[in-house]
């Protein structure tokens, strides 16, 4: 137990110790050359935290360790769960069913299709597979970060998954600007778009909340119309998180008994409560009932909360753990990646003319 009398104050001082490095990833991440790339102190948090893993881990005492496993598993919960007072009924209601449409297909099948290529076709094993495929498909690094309690995978591979939503989207950041601005603003037929068309394509497409936000900020003279589509759209594929990890504990739950048989034994249902909880906090908050200065504040705390957890997953990752993927995560996501970025525009087009 990390809390036991023997353990408590290794626990304390690593909590501690991880927080510092949270504070650092958040300062870090509000200068304005990082801020402008769109990063989140998330990514900021697991770059410093592996950092630490690689070089400075032999450093310090062994029993800090617990305080960093408690960062990474039970705080990573508590944020989870508080995530919900980001997203309201309403906000989702408001972008209509195109949005919520465009979320689903686009995140069921990103999931299916980045979980198949990855463990069928590149041979990774079905716990990268499916983190790697969860940050691609629903809100990046905090989809791999709300999936991995889910598998109980290593650190190591939420790691991989982290630093595939890095790169992927990151180049999304640039690319969708230059899209909208070369081609699709003034194309005529299937090709062009309405604002609020671009809109429901970055939100429901494109990796991190932050990268979604930057889009059409980087569009000269976007109305206010796509900024606000994109990101109601992005917070719908937010809250998909619960019922896409409910779901996943079904399934995790019928394979552990099909797989093991008779012999097997009865088999447990995992149902992730911190995922039905964070539905409850949405809806709570869908309600209004606390002024919206403390929502924000609440928001802040929460951030730094995954920022801690993300940086605690850094630190539990070593580089000598990725040997045998090769390059089959570039690959797997690189794939997820087109068929976000040409089926995404296909299934945005067909759902917001058919509605």
């Amino acid at each position: 137990m990390p809390f036991s009398p023997e353990k408590r104050a290794g626990t304390l001082s690593g909590i501690l110790f991880v927080a510092i490095f949270a504070a650092a990833a958040t300062y870090i991440a509000g200068l304005a050359p990082v801020k402008a790339l769109g990063l989140s102190p998330l990514v900021i948090g697991i770059v410093i935290g592996i950092f630490y893993a690689n070089t400075l881990h032999n450093k310090f005492p062994a029993e800090w360790e617990s305080g960093i496993v408690f960062s990474a598993k039970k705080i990573l919960r508590f944020a989870i769960v508080f995530y919900g007072f980001r997203i309201t009924f309403q906000a989702i209601a408001a972008v209509g069913l195109e949005g919520f449409l465009v979320s689903l297909i686009m995140l069921s099948t990103t999931f299916i299709l980045g979980t198949w290529l990855g463990h069928k076709i590149f041979g990774m094993d079905k716990d990268t597979s499916m983190l790697n495929a969860s940050g691609a498909s629903v809100c990046g690094a905090a989809a791999v970060l709300a999936t991995e309690p889910v598998l109980k995978s290593e650190e190591y591979k939420a790691a991989i998954a982290v630093s595939m939503v890095v790169l992927f989207g990151t180049i999304s950041m640039f690319l969708y600007p230059v899209l909208y601005s070369a081609i699709i603003e003034n194309a005529s037929g299937f090709l062009h778009m309405t604002a609020r068309e671009f809109g429901i394509y970055v939100g429901g497409t494109i990796h991190e909340v932050a990268q979604v936000v930057a889009v059409p900020f980087s569009i000269p003279g976007a109305p206010e119309e796509m900024a606000n589509n994109a990101v109601i759209v992005k917070m719908t594929r937010v809250i998909m998180i619960a019922p896409m990890l409910i779901v996943l504990g079904i399934y995790l739950s019928y394979s552990a008994k099909k797989e093991g048989g008779e012999a097997g034994g009865a088999v447990k249902l995992v149902i992730p409560w911190f995922a039905v909880y964070f539905i409850g906090v949405a809806g709570f908050n869908s309600l209004h009932l606390i002024p919206e200065n403390i929502v924000g504040i609440i928001n802040e705390i929460d951030t730094f909360l995954l920022t801690m957890a993300m940086t605690a997953l850094g630190m539990g990752t070593r580089f000598a753990k990725f040997k045998g993927l090769g390059l089959a995560p570039i690959y797997t996501s690189g794939l997820m990646f087109a068929w976000l970025v040409v089926g995404g525009f296909v299934v945005t087009k067909a759902v917001c003319t058919a509605f």
